[in-house]
């Protein structure tokens, strides 16, 4: 289950607005807009919802105790992506000219 502090964190992370989590959940603006108010953890069917969505773009959530802190509570991260550099300027040539 998540917490309200981590569906905030992770929509803000991700640059969604509520619309657009409600638009790619299939769930109401009202629903999103409850379960990040909510003191206590989010309900089941929302928080996997919410959670599918989040992941596939990039987001890790830690539950209390994960990480790099064993005293820390529940977060989340954004996964390290692997970007692609490019040609290096000094492997520049007529061959891979695009």
């Amino acid at each position: 289950m998540l917490t309200a502090s981590q569906l905030r964190a992770a929509r803000a992370m991700t640059g969604m607005t509520v619309e657009e989590l409600a638009a790619a959940s299939g769930l109401s603006k009202s629903a999103i807009e409850e379960a990040e108010a909510a003191q206590a953890f989010a309900g089941a069917d929302i928080s996997e919802r919410l959670r599918t969505i989040f992941e596939s773009r990039g987001i890790l959530f830690l539950g209390a105790g994960e990480g790099d802190d064993a005293g820390a509570g529940p977060g989340v991260r954004l996964r390290q992506k692997s970007h692609d550099e490019g040609i290096r300027p000094q492997n520049l040539n007529a061959a891979n000219d695009d």
